[in-house]
């Protein structure tokens, strides 16, 4: 699908957007930047200004058609909230079939064509490349190619892997429309209960500032333009260090502590990133709790509500005058089916939207993610507690964004281009390649790695098709050569509030009982085990019990077979300390980078 173009007397060719029949200085696409945002935004009312400051979930529909009876995650038909609400910001959740998916996107930029103005629609996502599967964070692959999580792509100690990853993801990003992306995370994992590790970088403020900005370089290029995704680097200012590992998400776990004293770790990849050029920025929901900043006390209220914060540390000391996107819902509660989010309002509960919302904007913050509540910012507005000026201030930098990106000029995509880019071969084979090489081999009693082929295998978790690829598949460990167990990093599991359950949060500890069977099988035969670590396990019982333990990140029962049998040989090294025991990690300060005597440290991996 390709955009209507008019012609000047002189030959230029531009859109029409607000089909008055001339060439607006918006529409000239031989002006720079800055003098288009400053026409438009002269020319727009308040209400297509404030529904700029509004991102918002969206579903599309399989069939590449537009939703207007949508289920529990959009909250409005797709035409109210473009025609009414004029809103141009979407995150998009389930994409299926590429074609399907480049023909939502086309279908949305023709309605946003019926707007006064024509200002098309920015796509965002959360990351959609690997296998973790959690709608308030990221979503598996499906039709796109498949890499290891974040953790994954640091265990590789590449930069030029990651940027690569970055640039394959941009790829099929813009192929279907996608010209935002929510990360990438440049949180710390420090605290190794927390939920959130798998889409981070590891501990270590160095390696996930260069990685962080490889990522930033794949997706963005040295600067924004037609071929890129524009970034939201996350969580200002490092949303690691939660109290107890709980996640802001939910009110029990809305503090964030720094009892070792190193915030200044945490802040550490975003001076960089901003100097690489993300074109936005998020705070995350953690309110600080006994943090000083340059000898100034931080109130303790969430980031996205901290003027200290997003004013003071971000815009004035950093020097950032870009998009900063709040994270979701800060001002309404969620409700869904018979569960409900509350408003991540972490220390401002007692507000109410009209307060919360005036507040962020005095914070500093340009883009309310998660809302389409456009009337309470109206009503800001007609009160007299939010100007105009603040709001223009806003628009002007989510319209540069716009513009920088080529989306005024042709928002539209290929749907044949779609569906030879999505998935591409070649792509698969990469982010194989990567999930096999990302494992990172912990344990080898005795040179047990790598397995040979053909032995008799017996197995739990892992398919017995990539079983017998590489050996005999036997139903009882007795009979077995060797047995391979795949288990996942413990966690405990919660389902009162939504989204709770897709969070793996709680104690590390492998349950009594399986270690208890696992023995029993080791006692039978060799045993090789894998964790998949989306955050770090206790693993010192399994070092006593199996011949091999190995951990991976994303990696598919194929890749870990390949990675264990040395058919792609395994190079990955630890993104962060593994601990001894849950009695270290309670005893162990949140925003502290490793332990001063692990169980196995940053940097391990053992080669085969």
């Amino acid at each position: 699908m390709r955009p209507e173009l008019s012609t000047t007397d002189d030959g230029v060719e531009y859109r029409d957007l607000n089909g008055n029949g001339r060439m607006d200085p918006y529409e000239d696409p031989r002006l720079d930047v800055a003098s288009r945002v400053e026409d438009l935004l002269g020319r727009l009312s308040l209400e297509e200004k404030v529904g700029l400051m509004f991102q918002t979930v969206i579903e599309a529909g399989a069939d590449g058609s537009l939703l207007e009876h949508p289920g529990n995650i959009s909250k409005s038909p797709t035409s109210t909230v473009v025609l009414e609400k004029h809103l141009s910001h979407f995150n998009v959740h389930a994409l299926d079939d590429p074609r399907m998916a480049a023909r939502w996107s086309n279908q949305l930029q023709a309605l946003a064509e019926r707007t006064p103005h024509g200002i098309p629609v920015t796509v965002s996502t959360d990351p959609r490349h690997a296998f973790i599967e959690n709608v308030g964070v990221s979503f598996s692959a499906g039709a796109f190619s498949q890499w290891p999580e974040p953790l994954g792509l640091a265990a590789l100690r590449d930069p030029e892997a990651v940027c690569r990853f970055a640039d394959v993801a941009r790829q099929e990003y813009v192929a279907v429309g996608i010209r935002a992306a929510l990360h990438p995370t440049l949180d710390l994992a420090t605290e190794p209960r927390w939920a959130r590790q798998a889409g981070t970088f590891g501990q270590d403020p160095d390696l996930v500032t260069e990685l962080g900005v490889a990522y930033l370089k794949g997706f963005q290029g040295d600067s924004l333009g037609s071929d890129s995704v524009a970034c939201t680097s996350k969580h200002f200012p490092g949303g690691g260090p939660q109290k107890d590992g709980e996640d802001a998400h939910f009110p029990y776990g809305r503090e964030q502590v720094y009892p070792g004293g190193r915030f200044d770790d945490h802040l550490k990849p975003f001076p960089p990133i901003i100097e690489a050029g993300t074109a936005g920025i998020m705070p995350y929901y953690g309110m600080p709790i006994d943090l000083e900043v340059d000898g100034e006390p931080i109130e303790p209220i969430g980031f996205g509500y901290n003027k200290q914060v997003v004013t003071g540390l971000l815009r004035e000391k950093l020097g950032y005058d870009g998009v900063v996107v709040t994270d979701w819902e800060l001002v309404n509660d969620n409700h869904v089916g018979d569960q409900v989010l509350p408003a991540r309002a972490w220390g401002v509960e007692h507000l109410d939207p009209h307060g919360r919302m005036e507040l962020i904007l005095e914070a500093g913050a340009d883009q309310f993610g998660g809302e389409e509540c456009v009337d309470i910012l109206l009503d800001l507005v007609a009160q007299g507690r939010v100007t105009e000026a603040r709001v223009d201030e806003s628009a002007r930098r989510i319209l540069a964004v716009k513009f920088r990106l080529g989306l005024f000029d042709d928002p539209y995509v290929d749907e044949d281009a779609a569906a030879e880019t999505v998935g591409r071969q070649d792509f698969r084979d990469e982010g194989y390649a990567a999930q096999a090489r990302s494992v990172t081999v912990l344990h080898n009693e005795d040179g047990r790695l790598p397995l040979e082929q053909g032995l008799r295998i017996y197995a739990e978790r892992v398919s017995p098709e990539a079983v017998v690829k590489h050996g005999k598949l036997v139903d009882r460990p007795e009979d077995a050569d060797v047995a391979v167990v795949r288990l996942t990093a413990p966690f405990d599991p919660r389902s009162d509030l939504f989204l709770e359950s897709w969070f793996h949060q709680g104690s590390l500890d492998f349950p009594p009982g399986l270690i208890a069977r696992l023995e029993r099988i080791a006692a039978v035969c060799p045993l090789v085990v894998d964790v998949v670590l989306d955050r770090p396990a206790v693993v010192t019982p399994l070092l006593r019990i199996a011949s091999a333990v190995v951990g991976s990140y994303g990696s598919s029962d194929d890749a870990l077979l390949d990675a264990v049998t040395g058919t792609i040989a395994p190079v990955g090294r630890l993104p962060f300390d593994l601990p001894r025991s849950m009695d270290q990690v309670r005893a162990h300060g949140e925003d502290v980078p490793g332990y001063d005597d692990p169980l196995l440290p940053f940097g391990h991996g053992l080669t085969i």
